[in-house]
Parts: structure tokens; sequence; C-alpha cells
């Protein structure tokens, strides 16, 4: 890996490619793991890197002529070379890793047809089960697929189509009686199972279940599908089109709504920047799709078995398939909520303390309680939140709506700006106004990314606030995949400065200055610069001192440069980074006192939490920030002190086992390279550990 020598920086694009690299590898972990569960991170790798080519790859094509370095000293044009080169390694070892679990799986039962090739069946199945499979297909096709194919012919009067982002298609080049030479596309339809679970014989339960890719099926009938001219050639393509953040107006009087709807078509619309081809692709048709989309050679990829292997994640999730993936137990209730049920009132248990939730192990039921039972409570007058990315039928959302139609004050601000939830997001917001709720979209030129809500009631002692802190969004579904930690709290000081923050959010006023809540875009890294440089004095001093991270990405060049000068200072730094970082560990007289880590599991290690030594008294954070530069000036975001005890002992737990971890967790050394913790002694599963067992 390319690492500037004068000051370690790991740029930013490799640093990610290594992250999905990590990902990848838990595909390859055998024979311990479990094949579905291989499946999915398979998937997850190929849609990672489906959006890494839509969003960054493009981005680097698009300045690939600039001069300018990085601070790890490359420019985009060294940046994507080096990319194409681990891409196309990287490919090979999904092809390899997908092999070895079709393999796995086949022992196991579960048979994945390559084609309908007659030799390929002839070795698969006995002469009855043919027999049957070729009948059963013929049904399937007449009555499920053929319906809803639409083949689109290439000629003068029938221009080549609009292609959609990411859909699989399949080319067939023609030859007409004049030996002219004719196109055809025919989009693999999206809403049909893209693996067809096969039946093989109807008067036996087999012990084998066959699956058949929807292409193979397509192709298989082709002569049907295209029979005015003689097919020549035919093969499976799939385009990436560059999906960059677009440009919304923020200038007065704009509709943000209508906006974002536009951006929203254009962004479909947005020019090819990969073209995946299927093996042993047709060299005519290669020409033609290359010619008219139009996609450079460099991005043209040609693959050695499926296309789309993110589709393989509706497979890795089957039910009739349990036994061959790790099945966590349902989320237990909160340590903080076990007795809520001598309560009637969940204020009232908030107020006797503050209270935590760890998911996914504890349930994020007491977020929906909290906000359901404040849009049905009398007492509450208003309800206030932030959403970035809600689940498809939110519970968060119906409550909010129920409220605004009892007539209490409710605000909400969307973040129409969540990439590739935007359709999503618009959707909730026009549901929410019509339900009488004021929907906000944010800050000009600023996305909305904290987690927030506040709940003001009425209460006999006079208004009292309440408000629950996160570091996740408040999505019911993800809360079962994502670690997150969250805060709920009645401190009068924290209250303040959540109704500060949503009227800077929702009104004209200034920037407050808060009394507990650190906010970005204006307070965020100078707190994390002076807080470091904290840890730097109190080492001059002799004093305790020290510095605990657990973040998704760290990129941010002022505070990698501030953790050297830390390092040097012979400050210990421990950094739980589960993807991008830009910062190099163990370089002698720079970072000699750094570690760093990165946690790779069954669960995507999402929370934020920072832990400050100072001197003695350790300072705990958590929110919903990274450390990028995106986090820290370009986006409104929240941190906050947790300030009870027990929360603080829990959350230094955390990145305490988190760094016992010798089982999903790797090292990077000075050289920015990751090897697995070697097990030294008790084996340490940390995601286990924490869901008890």
């Amino acid at each position: 890996m390319s690492i500037n020598k004068k000051l370690p920086f790991v740029s930013r694009e490799l640093s990610w490619m290594k992250f999905n690299e990590r990902v990848l590898a838990e595909a390859e972990r055998a024979p311990d793991s479990l094949p579905m569960d291989r499946l999915k991170f398979l998937a997850i790798t190929a849609s990672n890197l489906d959006e890494f080519f839509m969003v960054r790859v493009a981005y680097l094509n698009d300045r690939k002529t600039f001069l300018k370095t990085d601070d790890a000293g490359l420019t985009a044009g060294e940046q994507l070379e080096t990319l194409l080169t681990d891409i196309r390694e990287f490919k090979d070892k999904q092809n390899l890793y997908l092999s070895q679990i079709l393999e796995d799986l086949q022992g196991k039962g579960i048979v994945f047809l390559k084609s309908l090739d007659p030799e390929y069946l002839e070795e698969q199945l006995s002469a009855k089960r043919r027999t049957y499979l070729k009948k059963y297909l013929k049904t399937y096709f007449a009555d499920e697929v053929l319906p809803v194919l639409t083949p689109l012919a290439i000629d003068i009067s029938r221009p080549f189509p609009l292609l959609a982002n990411l859909t699989l298609n399949i080319g067939v080049r023609m030859e007409d009686k004049n030996g002219e030479e004719l196109y055809s596309i025919i989009q693999v339809p999206s809403i049909l199972p893209r693996f067809i679970p096969v039946r093989t014989c109807d008067s036996l339960r087999p012990r084998v279940q066959y699956f058949l890719p929807l292409e193979q099926l397509i192709i298989e009938h082709l002569t049907e599908i295209c029979n005015l001219y003689e097919i020549k050639a035919y093969g499976c393509f799939r385009i990436t089109r560059c999906a960059e953040d677009s440009e919304i107006a923020d200038e007065e009087g704009d509709d943000l709504l209508e906006e974002m709807k536009r951006a929203i078509k254009k962004r479909k619309r947005g020019k090819p920047i990969r073209l995946e081809l299927s093996q042993n692709f047709d060299p005519k048709m290669r020409q033609f799709l290359r010619e008219t989309l139009p996609v450079s050679k460099r991005f043209t990829h040609e693959s050695a078995s499926l296309l789309d292997l993110s589709a393989l994640m509706k497979m890795a999730c089957l039910p009739d398939h349990a036994k061959l993936r790790f099945n966590p137990p349902e989320p237990r209730v909160p340590q903080d909520f076990r007795d809520f049920a001598e309560y009637d009132d969940i204020f009232e248990h908030i107020r006797e303390k503050d209270r935590f939730i760890h998911c996914p192990y504890e349930s994020f039921d007491p977020v929906v309680e909290f906000i359901s039972r404040a849009a049905a409570d009398p007492c509450v007058l208003a309800i206030k939140q932030t959403l970035y990315r809600v689940s498809g039928k939110s519970k968060i959302i119906a409550a909010l709506e129920r409220a605004a139609e009892a007539g209490k004050q409710v605000t909400v601000l969307v973040e129409l700006k969540a990439r590739f939830d935007e359709e999503n997001n618009i959707q909730w917001a026009t549901q929410l106004e019509r339900a009488g709720c004021h929907v906000i979209y944010g800050i000009a030129g600023l996305k909305t990314h904290c987690k927030v809500t506040l709940v003001v009631r009425r209460e006999c002692d006079g208004i009292q606030r309440y408000l629950h802190l996160g570091t996740g969004n408040y999505n019911d579904v993800t809360a079962r995949l994502y670690t997150d930690t969250s805060v709920f709290t009645n401190r009068l000081d924290f209250g303040e400065d959540a109704s500060a923050l949503f009227n800077n959010l929702t009104g004209f006023s200034l920037p407050p200055q808060y009394n507990k809540l650190i906010v970005a875009p204006n307070h965020l890294k100078p707190f994390f610069l002076d807080a470091i440089e904290n840890e730097i004095r109190a080492a001059k001093k002799g004093k305790p001192c020290g510095i605990n991270f657990k973040a998704n990405s760290l990129l941010d060049a002022d505070i990698i440069r501030k953790l050297y000068e830390a390092s040097c200072a012979r400050v210990p730094i421990k950094l739980l980074i589960r993807g991008i970082c830009g910062l190099v560990p163990g370089v002698k007289g720079v970072s000699e006192n750094i570690r760093v880590r990165s946690v790779i599991g069954t669960f995507l290690e999402h929370s934020r939490i920072y832990v400050f030594e100072n001197a003695g008294d350790p300072l705990v954070y958590m929110g919903s920030a990274d450390l990028m530069p995106r986090n820290l000036i370009r986006r409104v975001e929240v941190m906050f002190p947790v300030e009870d005890e027990c929360i603080r002992e829990r959350a230094v737990d955390i990145l305490d086992l988190m760094w016992r971890d010798n089982t999903n967790a790797w090292e990077m050394n000075s050289s920015g390279e990751y090897a697995r913790v070697a097990v030294d002694g008790e084996v340490v599963n940390s995601q286990l550990k924490l869901l008890g067992k």
C-alpha cells in the first residue's frame, strides 16, 4: 500500500478497499463458518463494490487528470490505477470463494445449476429428474417469466434504450438474411426471484434442492423470444452508472423536495462507469456495447462466475435453510429497562436516571415505546425528531403521525440527501406532512446526520424535556443488524441544548453555545483537537493520559496529525476503526504509541464511542459522527457526554472487550496492512460475548 513517507497517511479509497477485503475474508473462513453466512458476506462485498464504483471510482475518474495530491501524496489518477489492479484481484477472490461456498452447499444438499446444457444436466440429475425438470421449467417460464419480459430491439427507429443502473441484462446478436447484424436486449426482471427454486420431482421429497439462475432460464428460451432472425451470440451484462452526490440548489425560494426529485431522476440517467460481462462474451457485442454506452476498456470487466453477486443475499436469508447460518437470539430487554414494568410512565423511568441501550444485543423497543407513549400522552406538548434512514414500515413514523393528528406540535427534520435513501425519505416526508407534522428538510449546504429526539411534557412541577440521543438511525430493522448505543435523559442542560439545536435547525437563530452537546459543523472538530491537546498536556505533566476511540472511519488530516503529536508525547492511543483509516500506527518517531484495530463480525460495528483519560477523571462521549471531514465540517452531527457513572462504565467495558477480541479483530501494522489478531490463550468473540454466549 502506498503511504506518504513524510507523514504517514493512507488514501481514502485504498483504505476502503482494504476494508472490503476484510469483509470478503469472512466469506473465506472455513470450515467453522456456516455456508449461508459466507454467502451473505460475499453478497455484502459485491453490494459494497457496486456503491464504491457509483460514487468513489466515478469521483476519481472525473479527476484523473488533476495534479493535486491527497494527504497520502497520490493524485486521483494514481489512486485509480492502483484501485483497478486491486479490484481485479478482488473479483478473482470473490469468484474463488463463490466456487468454494457452492461446493460446500452442494455437500449439504443445495445445488446451484450453472446452466440447462444437456451434458451438464446429465452430470447433475437422473433421467427421470431431467424429464420432470424440463416440464416444470417450461410451465414456469410460460406462466411466470414470459408475461413480464420486454425484449428491446435496436435499429434505426428504435435507438439503444436507457438501461437502469445495476440491472442484469441479456444481449442478443442476430443476423438477417442479408447478413446484417441486429441487436436486442432483454432485461432480467428484478421483480422475479433471481434464483428459481427448481422442483425436480413431485412424488418424492428430494434430498437435494436445486436452484437455477433466472437468466439461464431466459437464455434457454431465446429462440422463442427472438424468432424473427438467426441468433448468432448472446451473453449477460450489467451497467453501473455514476451516482455522485447531486448539487442541490440552496438559494432562497428553491423547493428542496422538488429539487431532490429531479436529482434522483438525473442519477438514474447517470453516465455509465462500469460494464460487467459474462464469461466468453461475444467480441462483436462487447464492442457494440462499449461504443454505444460508452464505457472505456479499463472499466469493462468479464466475470468468470455469476454477475451481480449481491443477489446472493436473498439466498443467504431463505427461511428453509436456517441451520446453515448463524441465527442470533432475540434481543434481550435492555438492562436499564428490566424493571420498567413497575412504571406506568416511561417518562418517570427516564426522570429517575439516565437509561442506556446497546443494540442489537438489547432491544430497540424502548425507543419505539418512548415515541409511541409520547404520541398518546395528553401531557406531551411537542415532539421533535431528526430522521436520516428509517425502515419500510416504521412504527416511529406511525407514532409521529398519530401525535400530529392528536394536535401535538410535531416537528420532524427529514434528511432528503441520505444517499440511496432519498426516494424513501421523500415518501416519508410527504406522508408526515399530510398527517399535519411540520417537516423540515435541513440546513442549506449541510446534511443533518445527528440522531436526536426531544419530547416536551407538561408536568406538575412545570415543563420537562425528555431526550433520546444515539449513534444509529431510527430504524427498527437495522437495529437488529448494527451495533449502536443510545441514551435517554431528562437532564436540564441536555434538554436546553436540544431545544436550542432544533431552533437552529428549523429557524433563523444563530448557532448557540451549548451546555453539554457538541455539535458539528461549528464545535465538533475544535473539541477533538482540544481534547487530544489536553491529553498531550497531561502526558507532559506526568499525569494519567490516554485515548480510546471506536468509530467507523478516521480520515480527517488535522485530527490524524494531532494524534501523531499525542503519540510522540507518549500518550497511549487505541483506535477501533471498522472501515476507512488514514492513520498509520507503529511508525517510528511518529505513531509508535498508537494501535489500530478493525472488528468485522456478524453485526456491523456502527457505534461511536470516544474516551479521554483526562488526567485520571475519564471523559466518555458517544455520538453520530465519524472522524471524517464530511462529518466534522459538512454535516450537522451531535456528540454528547455520558454523565451517568454506570453507563460510562458500560461504555468502557464495551471497548475493553472489543480490544480483547481475537476472533473478529484485525490489526494494522506500520505498512498500513491488516492481519488477523492471533489467538493467544482464551478465544474471545466480542459479539458473541455481548450476546451472552
